[in-house]
């Protein structure tokens, strides 16, 4: 446990931010799978309109620093490659 005062608040810091992390990725995982799980259904209207969802959640969550700029940008690419193969 942190003794300091400047390493109590930087505790403090770490836990809000991780908390805010851990919400921003676990939103972005679950857009990604509602993408997944239409195409493997085959419902491409669903697909299309769940990965419309996604890829704003995706870019957002790179431009907080959750994920890597290039790691939202292959999310994106394969996500969209798998609602275009369904026609």
């Amino acid at each position: 446990m942190a003794n300091h005062k400047s390493a109590l608040k930087r505790n403090k810091q770490n836990e809000k931010r991780a908390a805010r992390n851990r919400h921003i990725r676990s939103t972005m995982r679950t857009l990604v799978k509602q993408v997944r799980e239409a195409a493997t259904a085959g419902d491409a209207a669903a697909a299309k309109a769940a990965l419309e969802r996604a890829v704003p959640y995706i870019d957002k969550s790179a431009s907080k620093g959750v994920i890597h700029k290039a790691t939202a940008s292959r999310k994106i690419a394969r996500l969209a490659k798998l609602v275009n193969t369904l026609g």
